[in-house]
């Protein structure tokens, strides 16, 4: 089973890349705008040593250069000739999170599901193609106010998206469907990913900068009954690797979330130890105050925080939980919660400064 994947080098991608390749049956092509086994070894290396990532590298893995921006994804006509040839399934993971801009998410998001789309039938008019997975995210269900959101249920045409991500997103899930009609199609779409459940460690800090800014409030202008869905990567990784290799998947589409357990505000800041004060009428004192904070102080660890906060304050709010059931059912076990493992996330970012360690190239 050959497996063509993007977003390798990205947080979630390359967790669902490592879970894959615990299949010892699948082999996968990935495409990188760098594809040098240093530039790969650095994404790699939360999930394996060296010796066992180069094994991988010239083995069951291989690397093609292209962009997913770009014309026929940027690949040379030998590379797209051999990706059509030994192709399978696709796994589209790689995207643009950049909530703030509009051409970042249109270009990446839009163009580059666009260009996967143009592969994939290329693909089916080779050979044939066993599934095309893509990943999206909860957010397309739009603006949304104290719900359980089910599958099925999410996209609604008349609402309201918070931002280009997710309102590109919510196109890429149609185009899919609209372009692809005879092929099997999965749409995975995780909720707030954050940390690994297991160590506590991530490789992605935007939403870990704005967990920590508010961690250190006196005063937070939230519910403290309000639930969240944040879900850990481990979980989603394993989850969506399933789910790909199933065949066939029991449904389409999958809420990659914590669901009905999601903590509440309470619980979370119990786990970590602290006792706020719970004001919501603040919200809109608080978001004048993130906004200036934004603003006078960019690029500052102040600054950061308050900036990666402005963007994510909406999700923070919707008490808004995505239905897990079906993914549950697929992993076959349930997310760790977020409360048990967010001190130590929270600790270890800290500890390392909001970067991964990542090891230099061995000599």
């Amino acid at each position: 089973m050959r497996v063509f994947f993007t977003g390798a080098t990205g947080f979630v991608g390359g967790h669902i890349l490592a879970r894959l390749l615990e299949r010892e049956e699948v082999s996968v092509l990935l495409l990188a705008r760098d594809p040098s086994p240093e530039r790969l070894w650095r994404a790699m290396q939360p999930h394996f040593d060296f010796d066992r990532f180069r094994a991988l590298l010239g083995g069951r893995v291989r690397a093609v250069g292209g962009d997913i921006t770009e014309a026929g994804l940027g690949l040379s006509a030998a590379d797209r000739a051999l990706v059509t040839r030994e192709t399978t399934s696709i796994l589209h993971c790689a995207a643009s999170l950049n909530r703030k801009s509009e051409k970042a998410c249109l270009n990446t998001n839009l163009r580059g599901t666009l260009e996967m789309l143009d592969l994939a039938r290329a693909i089916v008019a080779d050979h044939g193609l066993r599934r095309f997975t893509h990943v999206s995210t909860v957010a397309v269900a739009g603006k949304r106010q104290d719900e359980t959101v089910r599958e099925d249920a999410a996209i609604d045409w008349e609402r309201s998206d918070y931002d280009p991500y997710a309102r590109t997103k919510k196109f890429c899930e149609h185009m899919i469907a609209r372009l692809l009609p005879d092929v099997p199609r999965t749409i995975l779409r995780p909720s707030v990913v954050l940390g690994d459940g297991r160590t506590g460690q991530t490789t992605q800090f935007d939403m870990v900068h704005a967990f920590a800014f508010l961690a250190r409030l006196p005063i937070l202008p939230l519910r403290p009954d309000h639930r969240i869905d944040i879900v850990p990567v481990d979980w989603v990784a394993t989850a969506a690797a399933k789910i790909h290799l199933q065949t066939p998947p029991d449904h389409g589409i999958y809420h990659l979330s914590a669901g009905e357990a999601s903590p509440t505000y309470r619980q979370i800041t119990t786990a970590l130890s602290r006792s706020p004060a719970y004001l919501p009428w603040l919200a809109r004192p608080f978001d004048g105050m993130v906004r200036f904070l934004s603003s006078i102080a960019h690029g500052t660890g102040p600054g950061r925080a308050a900036s990666r906060l402005q963007v994510f304050l909406p999700y923070l709010r919707f008490n808004t939980v995505f239905d897990n059931a079906r993914a549950v059912a697929a992993a076959g076990a349930a997310p760790a919660p977020f409360p048990a493992y967010a001190s130590r996330l929270l600790q270890w970012s800290l500890e390392n400064r909001f970067a991964y360690p990542y090891r230099e190239w061995p000599r």
